[in-house]
């Protein structure tokens, strides 16, 4: 039990270094853009505003499978990288298939995958709620605006 800590904990923390990465590299970018427009935001802009919020969020979460899987590979539970990246992409997502697990001495890094999974698409969730609500505060002050004209 102690090599799967040994070998999941760190992995899991840099997971974390990354999600921390990717929120604030998107509210970053979510900011300048709405700065950058102030006051003249377009439904468009809007679904563009919240479609990049989602793929950043999104590409930040197929990075930690990947490197879920590259440990995987590390340690030498799959032949091939795909075949890491699918059971990786099935743990992180907290699928649970069953149609591939891991020997025996390294089972537990599968659960500790899963709770990094969870977490990390919590965080994503959080951000994506916060780009929606910053939209609907806008366009009704938006409308607020217009109808006091």
């Amino acid at each position: 039990m102690l090599h799967n800590l040994l070998a999941g904990i760190p992995v899991m923390l840099l997971c974390l270094l990354l999600q921390g990465v990717f929120v604030t590299v998107c509210l970053r970018q979510y900011v300048r853009i709405r700065e950058a427009h102030a006051g003249r935001i377009s439904q468009w802009m809007n679904m563009v505003l919240l479609s990049t919020a989602m793929l950043l969020m999104l590409i930040g979460n197929f990075v930690q499978i990947g490197i879920w899987a590259a440990l995987f590979m590390m340690i030498g539970e799959f032949d091939d990288y795909a075949t890491a990246v699918y059971h990786s992409g099935v743990n992180f997502a907290t699928l649970g298939y069953g149609d591939m697990v891991m020997s025996p001495p390294w089972r537990l890094l599968g659960p500790m995958e899963a709770a990094n999974g969870i977490l990390m698409f919590g965080v994503s969730t959080a951000v994506m709620t916060a780009a929606v609500m910053d939209v609907i505060k806008h366009t009704v002050q938006s409308l607020e605006k217009r109808a006091g004209r």
